[in-house]
């Protein structure tokens, strides 16, 4: 047969240690870490982020273009969201080459509808041709720095 356990280990959770009453507060201060709680003090996202460098912002600017080539929409959209809030032009020629894929998009739709008449598979070919070189010029544009629009695009992300 054992005995209860006397001493610290008899207490249970909560209990204060013998001789000082429920309620008091004790000698020895809280634990604190130093680190703010989860959410408290948080800061938006892209704010205090350092500024791109003029070759960054004109590498990024000319790679949402021609990310156009070969990913779609989905390139300039990707560049667009990381960038967006860091640098006015960069959010302005990713906005330009997404508004620009968008309209590709729908032209080849249109183009792949026509094609049950023929006359689509050269829309098609016109479109895809238009579609690299625009985006080539876009980039070289956006690669010296200066602002490129293109000749037809529908303004569906501002």
């Amino acid at each position: 047969m054992s005995m209860p356990p006397t001493g610290p280990e008899a207490q249970g959770p909560g209990v204060p240690p013998p001789g000082q009453p429920y309620g008091q507060p004790s000698d020895t201060p809280p634990a604190y870490s130093g680190a703010p709680a989860p959410g408290y003090g948080q800061q938006p996202a892209g704010y205090g982020q350092p500024p791109l460098s003029d070759s960054d912002r004109r590498l990024w600017a000319m790679l949402g273009h021609l990310s156009g080539i070969i990913l779609g929409f989905i390139g300039p959209i990707i560049v667009w969201a990381i960038y967006k809030d860091r640098d006015e032009f960069v959010k302005d020629q990713s906005t330009e080459a997404l508004n620009f894929q968008i309209t590709l998009l729908i032209a080849y739709v249109v183009s792949a509808i026509l094609m049950l008449v023929f006359i689509g598979f050269i829309t098609y070919f016109l479109v895809w041709i238009a579609s690299i070189v625009f985006a080539i010029m876009g980039g070289l544009a956006a690669n010296k720095g200066e602002r490129y629009r293109y000749p037809f695009a529908l303004r569906l992300v501002k």
